[in-house]
């Protein structure tokens, strides 16, 4: 099986290292890929929300499935394009992929499909903005309508910055704040069936101790040793089953993976925001513990085949992956910067997975904001930790930063 890979982060690189060790998989090509993913997969310089380009490139490389990684692609409708050529392609069609693009649409799914979320209000105006402050309370919850890779919400007490997100973002959802533990889920979804992977913890803000400004993720881990036993069950029954259902009664059926980002909050759980792809940096650590192979699994997905694949298998074990940094992040990052230590991280306990980083000449150098995930591995959340943070500590990148804390309540 020839597999196509669209993205350039570390969630693409997990994808990648994932499926090269499919033994189905004879082929893995990624486009535009990083320096990392040049290692397990051929890299095509495409731009990836380029629906005509990718098309073009799986039709010349005789691709048996396409596998879509980021957002932006999905809503541009790369995935349309795609699956219009009759090659498989894991990921939504740009409209399902609304339930990421648009937070405003997300709502109204839920509500329409009775998923249990925060009370919110889609605001236009200044006016509407400050009303709906004054319903919720503090802390106030602003999110971009938009894309915003991550980094379009405000949690804050404070009035006027949380006035100020929503005037540079235009459309904006103002919610109540769900107070609990956040939890991700992520749901293989073939249209009409979903199968659930194993839940994950992100860890979204920028330092220690859960304080600074939301990123897209400084580290995660899995299993989650306190989550309720009947979580994945509850959520399947609550939230992803009907929002499948929803979606295809509206005739956009869902094809791909269901991000379901939750707090556990003391009514049960409930949906903070859904995404129309793989997280990062929580799809490092829940490929690392899956065990079923990976291709046929998502051509599956992309073939409405999933009811008929079977259960899934994970290995024993946790893995924790803590995000490297560079300079700046989550403001604009320092790039160019070179990136050291990497031959050092050896072991069958850690590995590095590439998030942004490019080559120059010989040297790996840093390229974006998260640089590196170190993915840590072993029989327990503390000692996949200790194996991440010895990894973690073998790095050298002039100015980078990552948190001490990743997996701290897991272990």
């Amino acid at each position: 099986m020839r597999v196509l890979v669209i993205g350039s982060g570390g969630r693409e690189h997990a994808l990648c290292r994932s499926l090269a060790a499919d033994p189905q998989v004879t082929e893995v090509h990624c486009a535009p890929g990083n320096a990392g993913v040049a290692q397990v997969a051929t890299l095509h310089p495409v731009v990836a929300t380029d629906p005509a380009a990718v098309t073009r490139l799986a039709g010349e490389l005789g691709a048996d499935l396409v596998v879509i990684g980021p957002e932006a692609p999905l809503v541009a409708g790369v995935a349309d394009a795609v699956r219009r050529a009759g090659v498989p392609c894991f990921g939504p069609s740009a409209e399902a992929a609304r339930i990421e693009g648009s937070k405003s649409f997300a709502k109204e799914v839920m509500t329409s499909a009775g998923v249990p979320t925060a009370r919110s209000r889609t605001c236009v105006t200044p006016e509407e903005t400050a009303a709906a402050l004054e319903e919720f309370g503090t802390p106030y919850v602003v999110k971009d309508d938009g894309l915003a890779a991550g980094k379009g919400v405000v949690v804050t007490d404070d009035r006027q910055e949380a006035l100020r997100h929503a005037a540079t973002c235009g459309r904006v959802v103002v919610e109540e704040f769900l107070d609990g533990p956040e939890v991700s889920l992520f749901a293989l979804c073939d249209g009409s069936t979903a199968v659930p992977l194993q839940p994950a913890q992100d860890h979204k803000r920028a330092y220690d101790g859960d304080l600074g400004p939301n990123t897209g993720g400084m580290g995660a881990y899995t299993p989650l040793p306190w989550a309720p036993a009947d979580l994945t069950g509850r959520v399947m029954a609550e939230t992803v089953i009907p929002t499948v259902n929803e979606l295809a009664g509206r005739g956009t059926p869902y094809t791909g993976v269901l991000f379901v980002g939750l707090a556990l909050t003391s009514s049960g759980p409930k949906v903070i925001e859904f995404n129309a792809r793989f997280g990062d940096p929580e799809t490092q650590v829940v490929l690392d513990r899956l065990q079923t192979p990976l291709a046929g699994l998502l051509l599956a997905c992309a073939t409405g085949t999933l009811g008929g694949f079977g259960p899934l298998s994970y290995r024993e074990g946790a893995a924790v992956t803590v995000v490297v940094a560079a300079e700046n992040y989550p403001g604009e990052p320092v790039r160019g910067d070179v990136v050291e230590g990497l031959c050092d991280i050896a072991g069958d306990d850690a590995y590095v997975l590439h998030s942004g980083t490019v080559f120059d000449g010989d040297h790996v150098v840093s390229g974006g904001g998260r640089v590196l995930s170190v993915v840590g591995t072993g029989p327990d959340v503390a000692a996949a930790r200790a194996a991440a943070y010895r990894a973690v500590g073998r790095v050298r990148l002039r100015g980078s930063h990552h948190r001490t804390d990743i997996a701290g309540r897991g272990a």
